[in-house]
């Protein structure tokens, strides 16, 4: 018989929350508003708590989960998967988290030109004894443009590309594609991948006429968020990539 060291007393008698395995690729499945179904693949962070009287625990069986799974890793296998690993690895808690990029066909706003634009997402959830978190994030690309610089100036403003990522928690399913246009418009104008030039003239004349700092961005989409009995938890953050700073 082999020798399991892992589970060999630790003499330190110190617990650790979290032990696992980060950045296992794996396809995944996700509910698409306009296709029913997207297939991307997963980035998966898998924890497990480990006591303080078992030295280490076993990062195979991670993976043996995921291929259990295979083909069936979607947002509502999610409880099911962190048991499994629960049970598995014989923890008290588990931590399961999927980052993925997410595709939606998106239409020009004047030739209807259309492309596919993408969309960092995240799903992570605990469960520890019988209780279960899960939560949303997403990463939405959008214009801001500053309306200081277009209050002082003769001709133009200047303008930036933002990230604003919104964390998520919700009674009923939501779907990614309104979070997304919640976002897109609230911001001075959304991001597009293909724009023909009537486009560009759209778009750039749409920022300037809705200025946004990054303060009212954050502010606007928490405003709405909170207005939504649907939503029991949230956190908003807007990054602007400055155009006139070097920061």
């Amino acid at each position: 018989m082999i020798e399991d060291i892992q589970r060999q007393s630790d003499h330190r008698q110190i617990d650790i929350n979290k032990v696992g395995v980060k950045g296992v690729q794996y396809p995944i499945q996700v509910l698409d508003k306009t296709f029913g179904i997207q297939h991307t693949i997963g980035d998966f962070n898998m924890y497990v708590s480990l006591p303080q009287h078992f030295k280490g625990t076993h990062m195979s069986r991670f993976v043996e989960v995921l291929n259990q799974y295979h083909n069936k890793i979607g947002i509502n296998m999610f409880p099911t998967i962190l048991k499994e690993i629960k049970s598995h690895l014989e923890a008290e808690s588990a931590h399961l988290e999927i980052s993925f990029p997410y595709f939606i066909d998106k239409e020009a706003p004047v030739s209807r030109a259309k492309s596919k634009m993408i969309y960092h997402c995240k799903f992570s959830g605990s469960l520890t004894l019988d209780e279960l978190e899960f939560r949303v994030q997403i990463k939405v690309p959008v214009t801001s443009l500053c309306p200081c610089s277009k209050a002082i100036s003769d001709a133009g403003a200047h303008n930036q590309r933002s990230t604003v990522t919104v964390n998520f928690s919700f009674k009923e399913f939501v779907w990614i594609e309104d979070m997304i246009k919640l976002i897109e418009e609230t911001a001075s104008c959304d991001i597009f991948s293909l724009l023909k030039r009537p486009d560009e003239k759209y778009v750039t004349e749409k920022a300037y006429a809705h200025p946004m700092f990054v303060e009212d961005l954050v502010r606007e989409i928490a405003s709405l968020l909170l207005q939504d009995q649907n939503i029991t938890w949230f956190t908003v953050e807007a990054e602007n990539m400055e155009s006139i700073h070097n920061h």
